[in-house]
């Protein structure tokens, strides 16, 4: 059967019909959600099959591959990473047993994981996973590619790269907004538009998002924006829990006159996403037989592809007392403290006051250590500074909030006086009190180390200006202990990458893997300040190298915490002590400064390290 190449449908000025849902469907005929749909195709070759045939009696002229996941760090949650080529071409393949005229565009989604500047992923290696499964869909003899439901700009350009990399069959980009019309990273959709039309791909638009009201608004400014022919496939609606289930409200006749709405603002392909069926598609091919698309040829100006311009940063000497000393190159000492369990901030600010008074520049707050609730960093940073005259260094996870959450805390943190962060990923929720709790990690610390250096260049993630720049001194976590030295050593690169302006590290126990770590480092210079903890105990230290991943202690202080032990614990203390001390002098031409532990939460007996370092 003879069928038209999709560089037709470019070309003849119509508007043309995509499917609907597949994953709907697929729930719908009782295959359960812990399945990995993707690999339907191997395992229900058939019902994929099927659903295709009925999407194109249905009038749809382009139908897509079931591979909306079917990409390498998706498919290795199901241990299946190793078929990614296979299911994307035995995907494409049934796709066009059931075609007949119809158009097969190979589907392709998001990762699922993070990329840079947002996450620890490279947009090569990126690249990389996205290339793997293009390469299967290729195989399988696609007419084209879509990459739909992508929220970070950074990312589907990763997957455009990856599709050009290996073909130049046309390819459709659509990106999904929400309701208030910004990604989840908070891109307006003016700048959504502008990326898109300057990506390179032959149609743009918009998928998914919360139904068809939205994605009608956010193609208006794309038809403003973008010189290319714009596709549009909204949800059937928001679902609602009917039962046990989760129901699309929007009937067909509703999406069919959004169709007509879509068609109305410029869009030369429409369809539907999630919820969307074949009765819905059936009524949507009546709409579009009858019209015309009505799209608007503009000229994209290269200002407004260029984004907002970012301002230059606070210099570093005035955002803050401890950025200061940082700039004139000062030996730092810190000591960290861990937020009380309840409300009450009196020992927590007692202690930081006794920090203050031995020459601590800061006093470092933890942020739910061993991911166990207590007093909110922020806020404890907050009362130190307030009642203790001292400055705060706020560890700040991103294990307990979403990307908005961030935001919102940092900006807030930002207009109290809270000027230095250590930026962490944070310890996951224990098995305590509340075993059910879960984490977040929307993006990981390299990510949010890139959000505040945005933050004080004036811009959010989605590239929106906030009016003032912050003036944050931005600090990050290092582990010289790290089982995996390689990753430890590339995610510090990434790091400086991002913006950090001065690295924490695990508590040194171990000099030579210390030295290890500095020496791979050197490359990318950062003030470092040395983690150390006074031990109490031999228990101590073997909970630290064996409960705490990243702490490596030598045999040589095992040894002597065991000998101490047998005197007793008042020894035990003092040689724990002196290892301490013995550290600190070490390292001490080696590194910015310590940022000094206090097991226990007492402050009286570690703050002796202290002793013996000259305040430059």
């Amino acid at each position: 059967m003879n069928r038209p190449a999709f560089r037709d449908f470019l070309e003849d000025n119509r508007v043309h019909l995509f499917d609907g849902a597949m994953g709907t469907l697929l729930y719908s005929r009782g295959v359960f959600v812990n399945v990995c749909y993707d690999a339907l195709a191997l395992e229900q070759p058939d019902l994929v099959r099927q659903i295709h045939r009925e999407y194109v009696a249905a009038g749809a002229e382009l139908i897509e591959t079931n591979t909306f996941g079917a990409n390498p760090p998706k498919l290795s949650g199901y241990g299946l990473e190793e078929k990614t080529e296979e299911i994307n071409r035995e995907a494409a393949r049934l796709a066009r047993e059931a075609a007949g005229s119809a158009i097969v565009m190979g589907a392709v989604g998001p990762l699922g994981i993070r990329i840079e500047p947002w996450g620890p992923t490279a947009a090569q290696e990126a690249e990389d996973y996205f290339r793997r499964q293009v390469t299967g869909l290729l195989e399988g003899g696609v007419d084209g590619l879509v990459l739909e439901t992508f929220s970070d700009v950074h990312e589907i350009q990763a997957a455009y790269r990856a599709c050009r990399s290996l073909t130049d069959l046309p390819v459709v980009a659509q990106m999904t907004v929400g309701a208030d019309g910004r990604t989840t990273y908070g891109a307006e959709i003016e700048h959504v538009a502008t990326e898109l039309d300057a990506l390179g791909a032959e149609i743009v638009g918009l998928n998914c998002s919360v139904g068809p009201s939205t994605v009608l608004d956010a193609l208006e400014v794309f038809s403003e924006r973008s010189s290319r022919p714009l596709s549009a496939q909204p949800n059937a609606g928001l679902p609602r829990p009917v039962g046990d289930r989760k129901i699309y409200m929007a009937s067909p006749e509703y999406m069919a006159k959004y169709a007509q709405r879509l068609i109305g603002v410029g869009a030369r392909f429409v369809g539907g996403c999630c919820g969307t069926t074949p009765e819905h598609i059936k009524v949507m091919a009546a709409t579009v037989r009858s019209l015309q698309p009505r799209h608007a040829s503009v000229s994209v100006a290269v200002s407004a592809r260029e984004g907002v311009a970012m301002a230059e940063p606070t210099p570093l000497e005035r955002r803050s007392v401890f950025g200061s000393a940082l700039a004139r190159g000062d030996f730092l000492k810190t000591v960290e403290l861990v937020p009380p369990r309840g409300w009450d901030p009196i020992e927590m600010v007692s202690r930081a006051r006794t920090s203050r008074d031995a020459g601590a520049h800061a006093v470092s707050l933890v942020d739910g250590p061993r991911g166990r609730s207590r007093m909110g960093a922020v806020a404890a940073g907050l009362l130190v500074q307030q009642q203790a005259n001292i400055e705060a260094l706020v560890h700040y996870t991103c294990r307990d909030r979403n990307m908005m959450g961030m935001i919102s805390d940092l900006l807030g943190a930002a207009a109290v006086g809270i000027r230095n962060l250590l930026l962490m990923s944070g310890d996951p929720p224990a098995e305590g009190a509340f075993p059910r709790s879960t984490g977040v990690f929307d993006i990981d610390s390299i990510g949010l180390t890139n959000v505040v250096a945005g933050l004080n260049r004036g811009m959010d993630p989605g590239e929106s200006s906030i009016g003032s720049p912050t003036r944050f001194v931005v600090g990050v976590a290092a582990n010289p202990g790290a089982a995996d030295l390689d990753r430890e050593v590339s995610r510090f690169m990434w790091k400086v990458d991002a913006g950090a302006e001065f690295a924490v590290t695990q508590p040194v126990f171990d000099l030579d893997a210390f030295r290890t770590f500095l020496d791979r480092t050197a490359k990318w210079p950062l003030p470092i300040l040395a983690g150390i903890w006074p031990l109490r105990s031999l228990r101590e230290a073997e909970f630290l190298a064996n409960e705490i991943p990243g702490i490596v202690v030598s045999e040589d202080v095992f040894e002597r915490m065991r000998k101490a032990d047998e005197a007793g614990e008042d020894a035990s203390e003092a040689e724990g002590l002196a290892i301490a001390m013995e550290t600190v002098a070490a390292i001490r031409n080696d590194v910015r400064g310590i940022h000094l532990n206090t097991p226990g939460g007492g402050v009286d007996r570690v703050l002796d390290v202290f002793r013996g370092l000259d305040d430059d």
